[in-house]
């Protein structure tokens, strides 16, 4: 019995969409994530890009359980001394792209290096109910009624 690898040809990428609104960060970023690589499929093969392409709606208003919104920060560096910054992901999801807090969670779910940010390239955000992929006709695919913990 030999173990199948997906050919390029034989990977057929759908479109799905989803909406955030209301769904926990850290439960949508992994399906996000596993939909995105294409471990869903039965035809899976590691060093393949087998997954589907992903638009996330309504980013904005993902919501956050614990004391996260407030203890987590993202930090960054000026490159000048002294030059340490922090925000916190409510001051994120608050300013002007609220749609970075699903991207880093999603991005830190993949695999580091070239296949990760091929597969990373297939996940559209946007903060709002608009979007211009329409002519792809995406499936919805409905997260928050996947599993009532989903949803607060």
């Amino acid at each position: 019995m030999k173990t199948y690898t997906a050919k390029p040809k034989d990977i057929e990428k759908d479109w799905i969409l989803i909406d955030a609104e209301g769904v926990v960060l850290g439960r949508l970023a992994s399906i996000v994530a596993t939909r995105l690589r294409g471990k869903h499929k039965p035809i899976f093969t590691p060093h393949m890009d087998c997954g589907d392409n992903v638009i996330v709606i309504n980013a904005a208003k993902v919501k956050l359980t614990g004391g996260k919104a407030d203890k987590d920060k993202f930090y960054w560096h000026t490159g000048y001394p002294g030059g340490i910054k922090s925000r916190t992901k409510t001051q994120i999801l608050e300013g002007r792209f609220p749609e970075r807090v699903l991207q880093k969670a999603v991005e830190r779910m993949l695999p580091r290096g070239p296949l990760g940010r091929t597969v990373f390239k297939n996940l559209r955000v946007y903060p709002g109910t608009e979007h211009p992929h329409e002519a792809q006709k995406p499936a919805i695919l409905d997260v928050a009624s996947m599993n009532p913990k989903n949803k607060r």
